[in-house]
């Protein structure tokens, strides 16, 4: 029978399904061979983001992450909170798709081992040295990092150690390196490696009556649960504590990780950073720095 045999209503739902079938083989057609089809539907991809113990228990990833997929309803984020090495680690294994960290000498390793790539500044802060009131050790009468460390070491005053591979812990080192002292190389009773994070770490010091060396934003957002420590130096230059983001080569979410690091170190992002914590410590905890020398 031909079409034009075919009834009025009959003739018109024929012309339907071939319009339709027609629009179905142009779709088709047009998209590019091997290509995933677009997310329909409000459908989300996990982008997974390693970092610091320090962004996370200071509170800046309950405002930054929130921020980051209202601008990007593709993404969901879910964040690995280990040290600065953990990290690195997980990178390398590519069980993370992106990274913020802050141990420059390993990132900069990591990056020439062809694990990271498009390592960019993203913000810093700084460390504090942090310990009881009546200061034994006199580290306020020291103007240097390496000084105060030296002096602890003298009066074997108790020092708290987080012992761990963060990047708290790589700086810690490094300052021993400077004072020419190496509290692991012998047992120290007065030295107390704990493998724990920034948190814990300022809890034993606090109980011990010890000193410990930690970050800014941790500091901040942990001091009144610490009553015993008080500031005794900040401001040093060996101090200064840089925060970096890292793509991982072939990781499962390479979209959603070049999303996230161009959104943190453009305005949005920079923004978000620059107020977090301003109205509730009267500073900032994180200064935003994108664009800045490496």
């Amino acid at each position: 029978m031909r079409r034009s045999d075919l009834p009025p209503l009959l003739r018109r739902a024929t012309g339907f399904v071939l319009v339709a079938l027609f629009a179905f083989v142009l779709t088709a057609c047009s998209q590019p061979s091997g290509s995933a089809p677009a997310a329909t539907g409000g459908a989300t991809s996990d982008v997974i983001l390693a970092s610091t113990t320090s962004t996370q228990d200071s509170g800046l990833f309950d405002v930054l992450i929130p921020a980051f997929e209202k601008d990007n309803p593709s993404y969901k984020v879910k964040v690995v909170a280990v040290g600065s090495g953990a990290a690195l680690t997980l990178g390398q294994k590519k069980d993370a798709d992106v990274l913020l960290v802050h141990s420059p000498a390993a990132e900069t390793a990591f990056v020439a081992a062809g694990y990271g790539t498009d390592r960019k500044p993203v913000m810093y802060n700084d460390f504090l040295i942090v310990g009881p009131a009546t200061d034994p050790a006199k580290v306020k009468e020291t103007t240097s990092a390496a000084a105060a460390f030296a002096r602890i070491a003298k009066q074997k005053a108790t020092f708290v150690s987080r012992g761990d591979n963060s990047g708290t812990y790589t700086k810690e080192l490094s300052i021993w390196t400077s004072a020419t002292v190496d509290p692991t190389k012998t047992a120290n009773s007065w030295y107390v490696s704990t493998g724990q994070g920034m948190g814990a770490v300022l809890g034993i010091a606090n109980e011990k009556l010890g000193y410990t060396l930690v970050d800014r934003a941790t500091w901040l957002t942990n001091k009144d649960q610490n009553p015993g420590l008080t500031v005794v130096l900040e401001g040093e230059k060996k101090l200064f504590n840089p925060y970096h983001v890292i793509l991982v080569p072939g990781a499962r979410n390479a979209a959603g990780a070049k999303a996230f690091e161009d959104w943190i170190v453009g305005p949005a992002g920079q923004e978000v950073i620059g107020e977090f914590g301003v109205t509730k410590y009267g500073q900032q905890i994180f200064v935003p720095n994108a664009g800045a020398t490496s």
